[in-house]
């Protein structure tokens, strides 16, 4: 069986609700045309739908992840990533558990949380069983412009002190990206800058080049 830390690395796109209508694009459209590109992780975030509206998007984007062999994670809702059967679920601080996700979910999907930019945060949630942590944000966000700063120091500490995959999030574009992955990232989780450009698949593709 594939180890989960194998699969958790690279360019992990994270959907936007307002850009895809802004785009007038499903985001199943957008999700194949990253995953075109050379997104492995597509996270599926939606705060402003009704629940029926989520349970329909995330629904076609677990079909479209499991034709084209990508890994879907569920922003929040562990109810809805057991539902659609997509491959775990990301927290927040705020949201249920790990130990409760897990019992959730079960051993073989992967769950990742927000640490912000709290080291001791990251620890404790390897010790409870999360697959991946994401600190973040490391620039200026346009999708949270007010979530706490995180260091290239936190990152540097963070690889050397836990044994998962650490995720960096929050204003990354092509030109500060290098500096994240050469201090370690595993991952790279980008909204606006895949979605927000004009062509998205190549948009992913600059991301991809790069590790």
């Amino acid at each position: 069986m594939t180890n989960k830390s194998d699969l958790l690395k690279g360019l992990y796109v994270v959907t936007d609700r307002p850009l895809c209508l802004e785009r007038s694009m499903s985001v199943d459209r957008i999700g194949a045309l990253a995953i075109a590109g050379g997104a492995q992780i597509i996270q599926y975030r939606n705060k402003q739908s009704s629940p029926a509206v989520c349970l329909y998007e995330a629904d076609i984007l677990a079909k479209l992840c499991r034709k084209l062999g990508a890994i879907l994670l569920i922003n929040d809702d562990v109810e809805l990533a057991v539902e659609v059967g997509a491959d775990g679920a990301h927290l927040g601080q705020d949201d249920m558990n790990i130990r409760q996700a897990r019992l959730h979910l079960g051993p073989d999907k992967i769950i990742g949380i927000t640490c912000h930019n709290d080291l001791q945060l990251a620890q404790q949630a390897e010790q409870a069983g999360a697959d991946y942590v994401a600190f973040g944000r490391f620039f200026a966000s346009a999708s949270k412009p007010s979530a706490p700063a995180a260091t290239l120091e936190i990152l540097q500490q963070a690889i050397k002190e836990l044994s998962i995959p650490v995720c960096a999030i929050g204003g990354i574009t092509t030109d500060n990206a290098p500096e994240l992955i050469s201090n370690g990232a595993h991952m790279l989780a980008v909204v606006h800058g895949v979605f927000g450009a004009w062509e998205i698949t190549q948009a992913a593709k600059s991301y991809v080049k790069l590790f």
